[in-house]
């Protein structure tokens, strides 16, 4: 079975990934994937599951935290895998890249299907614009802007006609 997860950025509108990854793929490994595919240096990141509102759950951390007494410790990312929590019906995870100015990534499954076998695993099978600067949230890139407002522009040209007289 292969599991693909859309990855969002609310810093990019356009920002979208689709990967495709094997279940059995340990956190660690997904954590590899996404920093080598969005061409960031390696980097302290934690995944939380999510609610439906996007609400922060249980921390998967790169480094085992040694608090092992509490229920709610984080739990280091190789210890789990992707399987793991899709069968815990966790299909939404936040990923925090930058611990500081606390930015994140947010994935949901989408699919599940069977292998193709002209594909290797991990892949990105869809991308649409460049990921958000690693350091800097304030940088802009010039082709970054946003679906919504592309759409919106189209509509410009119906703003009317002002020679139009629609009273009778």
């Amino acid at each position: 079975m292969i599991l693909k997860f859309r990855m969002l950025s609310d810093e990019n509108d356009n920002f979208v990934r689709d990967f495709e990854v094997m279940p059995e793929m340990t956190l660690a490994g997904l954590h590899d994937f996404i920093i080598e595919s969005l061409g960031y240096d390696n980097c302290i990141a934690s995944f939380f599951t999510a609610d439906d509102h996007w609400n922060r759950l249980r921390e998967f951390t790169l480094m085992d935290m040694g608090d092992t007494d509490s229920e709610v410790a984080p739990i280091p990312m190789s210890d789990v895998t992707i399987a793991e929590l899709v069968i815990a019906e966790n299909n939404r995870l936040i990923y925090q890249f930058d611990m500081f100015a606390d930015r994140a990534y947010y994935i949901e499954l989408v699919n599940a299907s069977e292998p193709n076998p002209e594909f290797s695993y991990p892949r990105v099978a869809f991308e649409n614009a460049p990921a958000p600067d690693q350091y800097d949230p304030d940088a802009v890139r010039s082709d970054e802007g946003s679906i919504f407002d592309e759409m919106m522009g189209e509509f410009g040209d119906f703003e009317g006609d002002d020679n139009y007289d629609d009273e009778y």
